[in-house]
């Protein structure tokens, strides 16, 4: 289906405008799943965007889900609540059999299910995905799977995630990439059998949770793609992440540099508006351009994975250079308000917290420089 970004854009901001500031404050005052606002996303088609028109989605590309969710965050919104329904389609469209896609694509596309959750990270690995523990072993029609993982958002909100645990100990497998799997739970009927969630209470209203798994038994046809080369399936997933939530920061970066001007340009101190001074309006022009560039790199990693392309170094980059450059805008913002920055009624301080997510998650700065120097600079490997 053919669909203008702008038009995608003009259509999405009109959505957002439903849920203004104080939506969103009353939310974060109450630590409470945005749940309205997930529900107009999902009326109005947005999470399944990247779902193939024949299982009844809009069959979009990654190119047209970033517009999604920059607009979403442009707006003051944040996608956080459900931008995990689009970046997991990476993993599933791409790997996942013809039965497991007539089966449940047309659910999520419908709404009547949710993906949202996405289970990789562990409370000892961390970053070092490989280095994972949750074991997943064959028994009779299916896998019998324990663990652990932390920083598994929406849990508590999803019908289905996807769960990478080790099916090979790592020292049988033939190489470090391989013995991983890819398993869609369905997590109304593993809760309480074997599954349990405990929710994570952090800096922002994340909805972030530790999931435990005690002899959870999981179909074998909920396998996704063939046993032992998981690892390889969920970087397609990881990739799609990276780019999505780069989009994000771009949206987060545009409105700090749209509330900084505005506010620069009304406030009067000493007789004067504070954006005529340069000590105000250049980090704000500085932070546009930042933005700016970091659009063209996410606009670029989109390209190369909607055509097939590998995409890693352009989707580490481009989550890079917008988390960085949306960290500047809202600095750069809290810096222009001054004290009034900090008042709850402004919002920035509430979008302060939540952009600063993104230069730790889903990936670390540092990992990305790491991962730059060793596989695109080919520098010696650091860890």
């Amino acid at each position: 289906m053919e669909v203008a970004r702008d038009e995608i854009r003009e259509q999405v901001r009109a959505l957002c405008q439903r849920f203004p500031g104080e939506y969103w404050r009353e939310k974060d005052r109450a630590r409470d799943y945005p749940g309205e606002f997930v529900a107009a996303l999902t009326e109005g088609g947005w999470l399944a965007c990247l779902v193939p028109e024949a299982y009844g989605g809009s069959g979009l590309g990654l190119a047209e889900a970033t517009a999604i969710l920059e607009e979403i965050h442009a707006s003051g919104c944040n996608g956080a609540a459900a931008h995990a329904q689009i970046y997991t389609m990476g993993t599933i469209l791409r790997h996942g059999s013809d039965p497991q896609k007539s089966k449940y694509l047309p659910e999520i596309a419908a709404g009547r299910l949710r993906l949202q959750a996405f289970g990789v990270t562990e409370p000892e690995s961390g970053s070092d995905t490989l280095s994972l523990a949750t074991r997943a072993v064959r028994d009779g029609d299916g896998y019998v799977i324990n663990g652990a993982k932390v920083w598994t958002s929406r849990a508590e909100h999803s019908d289905l995630m996807l769960l990478l645990a080790r099916t090979t100990p790592r020292e049988e497998a033939k190489s470090r990439t391989e013995g991983l799997s890819v398993f869609l739970v369905d997590m109304a009927a593993a809760h309480g059998n074997g599954l349990e969630i405990r929710p994570i209470r952090t800096m922002i209203n994340h909805a972030t949770c530790a999931v435990y798994l005690d002899d959870l038994r999981v179909p074998a046809a909920n396998l996704i793609g063939e046993e032992g080369q998981g690892f390889r399936y969920i970087l397609d997933g990881m990739n799609a992440e990276r780019i999505l939530i780069a989009a994000e920061c771009v949206g987060d970066g545009r409105w700090f540099t749209e509330r900084a001007v505005t506010y620069a340009g009304e406030r009067q101190v000493f007789g004067r508006p504070i954006g005529q001074n340069q000590g105000v309006q250049f980090p704000i022009a500085r932070a546009y351009a930042e933005m700016r560039a970091a659009a063209l790199m996410v606009e670029k990693a989109a390209t190369l994975f909607d055509a097939g392309q590998p995409c890693g170094e352009e989707a580490n980059m481009a989550k890079l250079l917008a988390s960085e450059a949306a960290w500047a805008a809202g600095d750069t913002c809290m810096q222009t308000f001054g004290g009034y920055g900090f008042a709850e009624e402004m919002d920035v301080e509430r979008k302060f917290r939540e952009t600063r997510l993104y230069r730790t998650a889903p990936v670390s700065t540092n990992m990305i420089l790491a991962y730059i120097a060793e596989h695109v600079l080919g520098l010696p490997r650091s860890y």
